[in-house]
């Protein structure tokens, strides 16, 4: 079985969505601590060809909190604003209104702890990208809260009865493939290929949250899409 464990990030880039399909079983640390400045409650679009970040607004965030243990701000006034962002960058966008429409539902999906609605939109963006991976929240799991690092994700891998362990190609300085096979668990790292497709407007700008690529391209495009990597 092939096990996944990453953060919850907001509407993240491509190469999340490609780990997350690559596995059978995904993991979700919704119970770690937030960083601030990261990818938890941010990410980029593209507007009039430049990267511009759309935010969740937040209550109660600090490096000292557990993810789960932030708030969202349920404000309609907020989430619209952003709407708008989304749709001034994206309405000449062949799939603007899927698009569109998707983003409205997770932002008047009315959760108000931040691991929630980013489990919510997770979900959500699953669903339209075909990806039927299972999908757990490390804080509902029954494991040894002491352990850190490499030695906390082996643990979950032997919890969840894991023989191979998908990491992001970002964490391969963090981890030991001669640790984990010790264990009798394969590591290896993915690492995104050199994506490009049609934006809206001139050039490419790589790297954008899933949105740019939902917006841009047809759900046959970004099947194709989520199988450009290499396991490393």
């Amino acid at each position: 079985m092939k096990l996944g464990i990453m953060q919850p990030y907001f509407i993240p880039y491509l190469g999340y969505w490609q780990l997350l399909n690559a596995v059978d079983k995904y993991v979700v640390y919704d119970d770690v601590n937030f960083i601030k400045g990261g990818w938890v409650n941010r990410n980029r679009i593209l507007l009039n060809g430049e990267p511009r970040y759309i935010n969740i607004q937040m209550e109660g965030a600090s490096a000292y909190k557990l993810i789960n243990e932030i708030g969202v701000t349920d404000n309609k006034k907020i989430f619209n604003k952003e709407l708008r962002v989304i749709e001034a960058a994206y309405y000449k966008a062949p799939n603007f209104e899927e698009g569109y429409s998707m983003m409205k539902e997770i932002f008047e999906c009315g959760e108000t702890n931040l691991a929630s609605f980013l489990f919510l939109s997770i979900q959500k963006i699953c669903e339209y990208l075909g990806v039927e991976t299972e999908i757990i929240l490390s804080s509902k799991m029954d494991k040894d809260c002491t352990l850190k690092g490499q030695d906390k994700v082996i643990s979950i891998c032997k919890l969840l009865n894991a023989d191979t362990y998908y990491n992001a190609i970002g964490g391969k300085e963090l981890y030991s493939k001669e640790a984990f096979i010790k264990e009798g668990i394969e590591l290896k790292f993915l690492r995104c290929g050199n994506i490009s497709y049609k934006q809206v407007g001139d050039g490419f700008v790589p790297n954008l949250s899933i949105l740019d690529v939902i917006m841009s391209n047809s759900r046959e495009e970004i099947s194709a899409l989520l199988g450009e990597y290499e396991l490393i």
